[in-house]
């Protein structure tokens, strides 16, 4: 472990020097402000626009019309002035606005008021911005907005008089050109592959760039084959990459086609791998497992891409490279993380969440999740959500199973904190019988901090209504028993906000009851049940409160943890604690 922490160390220092050895020269390079007139880069006119999959919504065009715009949570009305010149309120509203991703809302409106409002607001920027900005040419803002541009050719260009039209496409050329040069200062990850398709959509979109095409798809090729697993799965092993990344290749797909020219393979294979993946996270009530970065699920999106599945087969129960496991049983999901950490220019989102899980029941309630990432103001909460207490899996001594690096230089030049250290060493055993399955797992994130192994057993009955568990302590360097002073573990269960949870009068469980009145009861062998505050940060709105259950203990006395999660086919008889439920001790079949 000591050798593989100097290595993760070495990789570091190279990333950091590499990383900012690039970034200067990208800048230099391809500033804006710098003209190279011995590159021809002219171009008249385009050719066609990608299709864009996000959903739109008309009635947001009278609002920008009106000179109110909301984005990440946050509103500003203009007074008077351009929005370009309005003090933003915060960095993520900043993003949205210079993205131009909002223009989809006024096409939606489908008016020559509309159309002329977008193409005041593009000139604008241009004025304004067209020439510099640190914010707005950011390599990830900058691909997001030459795509929007595109995609939204027609509602901008549609009417427009020749000035305009060339202004228009000279300022489009010109952020291409400084992307091509700094695409690869993009945050690892969704970021970096967004700028590359980017590059690879305007090389098919405008005219006199056909020489663009070959290195733009090669460089596509290989960031697919670097970031696309085997089994579907994203690299940064976040589920929401998948949805985001399938938004701009399934567009990127039908540009190829558009122009006669035969999708690379590699796009396409990616596309087919990654379409399962979508039905892998969805639990029962069509909502994304809250794993590595995942947020609220945003449900229009995945019903758009869910209808270009033309397998829609049964989800797959093991996704091995991405480190996912699936249970499914008459209806009931259970969805758990069982992979090791990523490599760690890919691990500016993982969590530290290994042998956490979330279950919904039969009835298609959410009822044990992770805390997730809010929609917006994510930065405030990051390091809250990264840390291991906030998922459903056990905690020794108010520590994570994975470090992260913080230092301010590493953040600004990959752009985020990675992950430096996790489990590397996880053990997986599965087994489907006609009556359950039952699921082993274990993982050394604390073998040399604490010298403890954690194994995890759970079992799901065929019926979807049983499911029990079972933690187990073991000593890392062999030894029957555990010799350490530093044992304190936490075994955590947070529960959806929906979900009102009341402890058992004999503080061994839980009653948990979803709005459906749908019952459930939790309940431990040996220890209390503590009911404690937590907080869910995936709500479509922000985050919300709600509680997690929480057995305490010592490892050395209490070497193993049963619990069991049962339906219930009656309510409690009394408002509070909650008698007369019949407490079943968990008879796990190990």
């Amino acid at each position: 472990m000591a050798r593989l922490a100097l290595g993760n160390h070495t990789k570091l220092f190279w990333l950091l020097l590499r990383g900012g050895l690039r970034q200067l020269a990208g800048r230099i390079n391809g500033h804006p402000l710098v003209y190279w007139p011995l590159i021809p880069f002219r171009t008249d006119r385009l050719l066609i626009a990608p299709p864009d999959l996000r959903t739109a919504d008309a009635t947001r065009a009278s609002e920008i019309y009106a000179g109110r715009f909301a984005f990440a949570g946050k509103v500003v009305l203009c007074d008077g002035r351009s929005i370009f010149e309005m003090e933003p309120p915060s960095e993520e509203w900043a993003a949205e606005l210079v993205g131009f991703a909002w223009l989809r809302h006024l096409r939606a409106a489908e008016s020559a008021i509309t159309r002329a409002n977008a193409r005041a607001l593009v000139d604008e920027w241009i004025s304004l911005q067209g020439s510099w900005h640190p914010l707005a040419w950011r390599p990830d803002v900058l691909s997001r907005r030459v795509i929007s541009w595109l995609s939204q050719a027609t509602l901008v260009l549609q009417d427009a008089d020749v000035a305009f039209y060339r202004r228009f496409l000279r300022s489009l050329v010109r952020q291409i050109r400084y992307l091509r040069h700094t695409a690869a200062d993009a945050r690892r990850g969704v970021a970096h592959l967004q700028a590359i398709v980017a590059l690879a959509d305007s090389a098919l979109c405008i005219a006199g760039q056909a020489r663009r095409i070959t290195p733009a798809t090669e460089r596509l090729r290989q960031e697919l084959l670097r970031q696309i697993l085997p089994d579907g799965g994203h690299v940064g092993r976040d589920p929401g990459a998948i949805v985001e990344l399938l938004l701009e290749l399934l567009p990127l797909r039908q540009t190829y086609a558009s122009r006669n020219i035969p999708p690379p393979p590699a796009l396409l294979n990616a596309i087919d791998r990654m379409m399962p993946m979508l039905r892998f996270f969805r639990h029962s009530d069509g909502s994304f497992a809250h794993f590595n970065g995942m947020g609220a699920t945003p449900a229009d999106l995945l019903l758009t891409l869910l209808a270009y599945d033309e397998t829609a087969g049964a989800p797959l129960s093991y996704a091995p490279h991405s480190g996912y496991q699936r249970l499914e049983a008459n209806g009931g999901v259970l969805i758990m993380d069982v992979g090791r950490a990523p490599p760690i220019e890919m691990s500016l989102e993982a969590h530290a969440g290994c042998l956490s899980f979330e279950f919904s029941t039969p009835k298609k309630n959410l009822l044990i999740v992770n805390c997730g990432m809010p929609p917006t103001a994510r930065e405030d909460w990051r390091q809250l959500a990264r840390a291991t207490p906030a998922h459903s899996t056990v905690t020794f001594n108010d520590t994570s199973s994975a470090r992260f690096v913080t230092s301010p230089t590493f953040r600004h030049v990959l752009g985020g904190a990675p992950m430096l250290d996790g489990p590397r060493q996880i053990a997986v055993a599965r087994e489907d019988r006609p009556d359950a399955i039952v699921l082993r797992a274990t993982h050394d994130g604390y073998a040399e901090r604490f010298g403890i192994l954690h194994e995890r057993t759970i079992l799901l009955a065929a019926d979807g209504t049983r499911l029990e568990g079972e933690d187990v302590f073991r000593s890392a360097s062999g030894q029957r028993e555990l010799r350490t002073t530093r044992d304190r573990f936490a075994v955590r269960f947070h529960v959806h906000p929906t979900v009102k949870a009341t402890r058992l009068s004999d503080g061994h469980g839980a009653m948990l009851v979803a709005p459906d009145k749908d019952v459930w009861t939790f309940i431990v062998r040996d220890g209390r049940v503590e009911l404690e505050d937590s907080v869910y940060l995936s709500g479509a709105e922000g985050p919300r409160r709600t509680v997690q259950l929480v057995i305490y203990g010592h490892a050395r006395n209490t070497p193993r943890v049963a619990w069991s999660l049962q339906q219930t086919a009656f309510a409690p008889v009394a408002k509070g604690a909650a008698r007369g439920v019949r407490q079943e001790e968990p008879k796990l079949p190990l």
